[in-house]
């Protein structure tokens, strides 16, 4: 019993060292809008963030929809915001840019008391298709949009370059609210 405590303990108080870097680890997305850069919230919302993290690092296992193969590699590099709307969100993340794709796993809302809510401009949240069903897709708002709270994670919060989120916004889109000329991910990194 004492070892199972002990494990305990030490599981916990490593969890507690993770949260608390987190608290300081900010995503920077490099498009070819500009840069923007988000502060993570792992203290609200930690398998959210570790999941994001892995798949910007490469660290995390994904499926290629395009190949079916299980890679490790930066998932949000080369890909594009597919979806704009004004006055509402920008959206990314997904590989096939249609907003239909994923990594090929789903993972759990996450929905704390005392949840970061949407009541801001440049809440990131993760996008999803109903309880549950998070995967890579995120998106920043642009206008505060209380209406998701409780139905979408927050996991951060832009702290750089709202201006550029603003741009990507008042980009002219057609069918599905997809923009016109394509704005990419460039390459996404975390500063720790």
């Amino acid at each position: 019993m004492a070892a199972f405590s002990f494990r305990a303990d030490a599981k916990t108080e490593s969890k507690a060292k993770a949260t608390k870097k987190g608290k300081d680890m900010i995503a920077v997305f490099e498009t070819s809008k500009g840069t923007f850069k988000v502060k993570l919230f792992a203290d609200k919302a930690p398998k959210t963030v570790e999941n994001i993290v892995g798949l910007i690092e490469g660290t995390k296992e994904w499926t290629d929809p395009k190949t079916g193969e299980k890679v490790k590699k930066p998932f949000y590099d080369g890909l594009t915001f597919h979806r704009v709307i004004k006055d509402f969100m920008i959206q990314g993340g997904c590989p096939l840019g249609t907003g239909t794709g994923g990594p090929g796993f789903r993972f759990e809302d996450e929905f704390p008391a005392g949840a970061p809510k949407h009541d801001k401009p440049g809440i990131l949240s993760m996008a999803n298709a109903g309880p549950n069903t998070n995967g890579s897709q995120f998106f920043v708002t642009t206008v505060p949009t209380p209406w998701l709270d409780g139905r979408h994670t927050v996991f951060g919060e832009v702290v750089e370059g709202m201006d550029v989120v603003k741009s990507i916004e008042n980009s002219k889109t057609g069918a599905m609210d997809r923009p016109v000329e394509p704005i990419v991910i460039k390459h996404v990194t975390i500063q720790k």
